[in-house]
């Protein structure tokens, strides 16, 4: 499993890079394998604020769907249309193409809650 150093990540397996004050968010590569081959995106939340742990969308597999959780509060600016035709990108590369949301940061100090990637993985151990 790769869980990238420069990012932030949530128990329930999203992730989210800053830049500046605004941060592109998605599922880890943990997430997406458990999924299995991803299917749709939903996500019907652009232009709105959502607090942090606020379902923004869900992720749909071939045998399941699950929600898709806000890692810090914001104002939703962006869904990653790529998305729309080729859902398969969050398999194929869920930190790069495979970006779900792009947000405008609420509070920062939100990010303080979240895991670093050694503490997101030696969760996933339990």
């Amino acid at each position: 499993m790769n869980f990238p150093q420069d990012l932030k990540y949530t128990k329930d397996h999203e992730w989210i890079r800053v830049e500046g004050d605004q941060a592109y968010v998605g599922i880890t590569d943990y997430a997406q394998n458990e999924l299995g081959e991803i299917v749709f995106i939903d996500i019907t939340t652009q232009g709105e604020t959502l607090d942090q742990e606020e379902t923004f969308g869900t992720v749909e597999a071939v045998k399941t769907v699950s929600d898709l959780f806000m890692p810090v509060g914001g104002e939703v600016l962006e869904a990653n249309a790529e998305l729309d035709e080729h859902p398969e990108l969050v398999n194929a590369d869920p930190y790069g193409k495979g970006w779900l949301i792009k947000i405008k940061i609420s509070d920062v100090s939100e990010l303080d809650s979240l895991l670093a990637a050694d503490a997101y993985a030696a969760s996933l151990k339990k």
